[in-house]
């Protein structure tokens, strides 16, 4: 998009009163597109209020406490040890979660969007990074080397790029084994609740539900706790030298900024080319940061537990 192309844009918006609004959407207003108008860019602006009062306020978003307190590096090993054993469970279910909603998209688009994901989960890097080569081939699935943009399309399949292997390598520098990690047998009762409703809400066969779902869990994702994880592990290991592996989650913290634009896009896109259901997108949406909330309440009453 040129600068003069993005300024003729901010005044379409000034003029028509529908600053808010994506540039992406500015633009097909302005194009006429079927869907898009004036009138339906004032009723979305209006909805997203709706959904920054009464969705985007949750709790979990505005106030994580267990990440408010990890962030300070005051765990225990025993702690960080419970902590990554959830969080492996999480990482492996949310593969069933997504693989249900790329089974479940009702466009191929939205199938191939959702195969971008589960793709590079399970170890297809994203064609944007950089070759590697000499001593740094060995290190060519490590996070720290992988790029956060691109397309699998055309991306390399490595082992120890997927995700899980990653959090596998920091499971082993805390003293736990591959079959200590990952499965439903190691979860609590709050990691599987929080699992089975990203199943039944996230990978939904009904697509309304399926993009509420989503909607909330990207908004949660790209509210800061991310940061808060590789600041309470970056402290962790200067307290402690143990130097655990954060690639993992500084990775994360990076492609999530991303991530919450291309939601809100898509979001917008959703409401002017189809009819959606306001309260109902608003009560889902609320219902899965209850199952987010359900896992990190979790993870603060285990580690309370804990002496």
């Amino acid at each position: 998009m040129t600068h003069l192309h993005h300024q003729e844009l901010v005044e379409f918006s000034h003029q028509h009163h529908l600053e808010g609004l994506s540039e992406p959407s500015l633009e097909a207003i302005l194009e006429h597109r079927i869907g898009y108008t004036v009138e339906k860019g004032h009723a979305f602006l209006h909805f997203q209020e709706r959904i920054d009062r009464e969705l985007l306020q949750h709790k979990i978003i505005t106030s994580n406490a267990y990440t408010a307190w990890f962030s300070k590096g005051e765990q225990t090993q025993k702690q960080v040890r419970d902590f990554i054993v959830q969080f492996s469970v999480f990482s492996n279910q949310f593969l069933v979660a997504q693989l249900q909603k790329t089974i479940n998209a009702d466009t191929i688009d939205g199938m191939r969007a959702s195969k971008e994901i589960l793709a590079n989960e399970i170890g297809v890097i994203f064609n944007g990074t950089k070759p590697v080569a000499g001593k740094d081939m060995d290190r060519e699935g490590d996070p720290e080397l992988v790029s956060t943009e691109g397309t699998v399309e055309g991306g390399v399949f490595r082992f120890q790029a997927a995700h899980f292997e990653w959090l596998n390598r920091i499971a082993g520098k805390l003293g736990l084994d591959f079959s200590d990690i990952g499965r439903r047998v190691h979860a609590t009762a709050s990691t599987l609740f929080y699992c089975d409703e990203l199943i039944r809400l996230y990978g939904s066969p009904d697509y309304a539900i399926s993009q509420a779902a989503s909607y909330a869990v990207e908004n949660w994702a790209a509210a800061g706790f991310w940061d808060e994880l590789v600041e309470g592990l970056d402290r962790y290991n200067h307290r402690t030298g143990e130097y655990l592996p954060l690639s993992f989650f500084s990775w994360h913290s990076r492609l999530e900024a991303q991530h919450a634009q291309h939601t809100q896009e898509e979001l917008e896109e959703l409401y002017c080319t189809r009819k959606i259901d306001e309260d109902m997108f608003i009560r889902i949406g609320n219902k899965m940061l209850d199952g987010v909330a359900a896992f990190w309440n979790g993870l603060e009453q285990q580690r309370k537990s804990i002496v």
